[in-house]
């Protein structure tokens, strides 16, 4: 094969173990990506004032995420369900000097909170530090390209910028996601860019100051309370946002529907629609595991130790539409979401198996038109 150009023939990509992504989709798009058009038609019909550097104002970032119709008919879908005051907090805590901290239980939709809160205000999403308990303090600050360092000593061009440095200087939305994950001495870090808002090289006897337009949105669950506890400098530099688990099944149906059929069409599987039934089911079992009785209120049960988020209903509803689209006739029943609901209530095996048990016979095996669930969960059980 002559020539230096990319390979883009399926066949000499498979020739040579590799797989061409030249004008492929994402598997998983950008919030900016995924939902262009509406930021494109939020921005055109934005007239309030806009804080500097935001592509929204406010009211536009909250209606993007809330939902709405706009004056020229585009629909703006929710990318939240939930309180409208929280969001309203915590957009216009983005508007001042106080970065935003989103906290709760896993699964009560931060990082996707988090996400499309930095897509709506700066347009891109990608300034985010993941935090680990490895994450070192070069990702919150900056790095060094070593082999331009031993060649030319400390330079600005030998130093690599963290996102949280680049959105300093741009002007952007920074992101960290998990920071209680992250070691104590790491996160205070952040404490001098929060409060003077500037970052230190002292190698290069420099510093970077932050423009108007930064800010940062950083996310914590409270599982994690005794993990990395943040210091009461690091926590005073925040406002604090509770996220909380839905407060209605109605909602958290919604809310599981709407995010499992966006997620189907990213992977071709059938319309979330046609479960409707056995997501109602699901989130029936999370809620009532979840809050120790029976959504009647007259049977009180035992709780499981996971916390059975509508994060995971979502990812065992998914997992079901797989099984029917592939193994079954691309109807959602219930012997596509019983081994995942199993899985997800039974963490530890010595002592969910007995909750579980327990909630089966007790409330699924009485309960009008869930014999087929019962029989599912059995099968699956034994």
């Amino acid at each position: 094969m002559c020539g230096g150009g990319p390979v883009t023939d399926s066949r000499a990509a498979s020739a040579t173990g590799a797989t061409s992504t030249v004008d492929q989709p994402a598997l998983r798009p950008h919030a900016e990506d995924a939902f262009a058009g509406e930021l494109r038609a939020l921005a055109a019909a934005d007239d309030r004032p806009r804080p500097e550097r935001w592509r929204l104002s406010p009211w536009a970032v909250s209606t993007y995420l809330l939902g709405g119709e706009l004056p020229d008919g585009t629909v703006i879908t929710p990318k939240y369900v939930g309180p409208r005051r929280l969001v309203e907090v915590a957009v216009s805590t983005l508007a001042t000097d106080r970065a935003l901290l989103l906290l709760g239980v896993p699964g009560t939709a931060k990082t996707w909170v988090s996400e499309h809160l930095a897509a709506a205000v700066s347009g891109d999403s990608t300034l985010l530090v993941q935090g680990t308990a490895g994450t070192a303090e070069e990702a919150v600050r900056y790095g060094w390209n070593y082999a331009q360092l031993l060649a030319d000593g400390p330079s600005r061009a030998a130093l690599v910028p963290s996102p949280v440095m680049r959105a300093m200087a741009e002007g952007m939305t920074a992101r960290v996601e998990e920071l209680t994950r992250i070691p104590a001495d790491v996160q205070d870090s952040l404490i001098t860019v929060l409060s003077e808002k500037t970052l230190p090289i002292p190698e290069l006897g420099e510093e970077v100051q932050a423009v108007r337009g930064f800010n940062l949105i950083a996310t914590a669950n409270d599982r994690d309370r005794g993990v990395n506890e943040l210091s009461s400098a690091l926590r005073r530099r925040f406002n604090t946002v509770v996220l909380p688990l839905p407060e209605t099944a109605e909602a958290e149906v919604d809310i599981v529907a709407r995010r499992v059929d966006q997620l189907g069409r990213s992977l071709d599987l059938p319309s979330a629609a046609d479960g409707a039934a056995e997501i109602r089911r699901v989130v029936t079992v999370f809620r009532e595991l979840r809050d120790g009785v029976t959504a009647d209120g007259r049977t009180k049960i035992k709780s499981p130790s996971g916390t059975l988020s509508t994060a995971e209903a979502i990812s065992v509803v998914t997992g079901g539409m797989a099984l029917a689209a592939h193994f079954g006739d691309g109807v959602l029943r219930a012997g596509d979401v019983a081994a995942g609901v199993l899985g997800a209530v039974v963490r530890d095996p010595s002592s969910d198996r007995v909750v579980w048990q327990e909630y089966l016979e007790a409330v699924v095996r009485e309960r009008d038109g869930w014999k087929d669930f019962y029989r599912a969960c059995r099968e699956v059980s034994a």
